[in-house]
């Protein structure tokens, strides 16, 4: 059986295409190229196509006819759609109905699965960051725009933040940081008796708790807490196009939601975290006096001998930048919610994630910078 061929002629402004041979997955290459040799001559304004001359025809020939058909179409061409006997008619039917796509590629397996997972990650992360960026810069406007014109401050909404994110917070931050004293004192006298040293416990619980886990403890709250608040509030604001309504009337969401919040925790996070180390220090001295029977003037004693201004302060001066972290990450995610409250719980769960990251990673830093200053 003779192998397939493509012919091009002439009859005025029709271009006929002959067709013969055997149109099968054999020869599929060689037609393909003829084809394309053929295609790339002279315009074609109208095409007819002649097929009496093919013997055999299989679902790849069919597929390559549809397609040279879908190809003259595409580039303006007036194309006869081809006419084959009825043996093979319905076989060229079903290669017109497939669309002329390119096949998915296989899915990536093992080490490079991985390796694209981690750079889509990457890439990613530094949008994100990127993006988080720009809205920092927007809120530096927004508060500079202010000091200029402190009228335009709603000194309302940020006693409203206020009340919100530090008088309804104290309850449950007294309570855990209370437990957290407890629980370190004990830990750390068990381990401090096989030395013969327990009142060190005090020593211990006075200078982890002013230094790192006071803050730290409240932040962690805070962004469980205030953090997703933040976020679920303007998020649905954004689902009731409530922000638009905002802008449409010539305020800007930055000065009018966002700022407010960012005030109020920045003033309210330093309180709350004086608080949390009173009741920490609290159920830590407790813990010592009853558990080693241990007088509790000579507790005290042994805890303002162990920590001194510095150790307080080396604590709260990282809690407004953990506050302004905190907020600003809460109500950029709010402000990326879209239409759906699906979309509200998502970025909830993000931005409490990631501002607890980047309280953790600030803190490390902070420790870093500590320890290169001799602090």
């Amino acid at each position: 059986m003779a192998a397939g061929w493509v012919k091009a002629t002439r009859q005025g402004e029709v271009a006929l295409l002959v067709l013969g041979g055997a149109w099968t997955l054999d020869g599929l290459r060689a037609l393909d190229a003829e084809l394309a040799r053929t295609l790339r001559g002279e315009p074609m304004p109208r095409v007819r196509f002649d097929a009496d001359a093919i013997d055999r025809l299989d679902t790849a020939g069919a597929w390559l006819i549809a397609r040279t058909e879908r190809a003259l179409a595409a580039r303006g061409a007036v194309v006869e759609p081809v006419e084959l006997s009825a043996e093979w008619r319905e076989l060229l039917g079903l290669a017109r109905a497939v669309p002329d796509e390119p096949l998915p590629a296989p899915p990536p397996v093992g080490i490079m699965a991985l390796l694209i997972r981690l750079g889509a990650a990457t890439v990613h992360a530094g949008h994100e960051a990127l993006l988080l960026v720009t809205f920092l810069g927007q809120i530096m406007v927004a508060a500079g725009r202010t000091l200029v014109q402190p009228w335009r401050l709603r000194g309302a909404a940020v006693v409203r933040q206020i009340e919100r994110t530090g008088v309804d917070a104290l309850p449950i931050v007294g309570l855990l940081a209370f437990l957290i004293g407890i629980v370190l004192s004990f830990q750390g006298a068990d381990q401090l008796r096989r030395f013969g040293a327990e009142i060190f416990a005090v020593n211990l619980l006075g200078i982890s708790v002013l230094r790192e886990l006071g803050v730290l403890l409240t932040a962690i709250i805070v962004a469980g807490r205030s953090g997703s608040s933040f976020t679920a509030q303007i998020g649905a604001m954004e689902v009731n196009e409530e922000i638009d309504a905002l802008r449409t009337i010539g305020l800007d969401p930055i000065e009018v939601l966002v700022l407010p919040r960012v005030i109020g925790l920045v003033i309210t996070l330093p309180l709350l975290t004086v608080f949390a180390n009173l009741m920490a220090l609290l159920g830590g001295c407790l813990m010592v006096v009853v558990a080693l029977d241990v007088p509790a003037a000579q507790v005290l004693r042994q805890l303002a001998g162990s920590v001194t201004t510095t150790t307080l302060w080396v604590g709260l001066v990282k809690a407004p930048v953990f506050a302004f972290l905190i907020a600003m990450v809460g109500c950029y995610e709010g402000m990326r919610v879209s239409r759906s409250a699906d979309s509200v719980g998502r970025l909830t769960t993000t931005s409490v994630v990631l501002s607890i990251f980047l309280v953790i990673l600030v803190d490390a830093l902070f420790s870093v910078l500590f320890v290169q200053l001799g602090i």
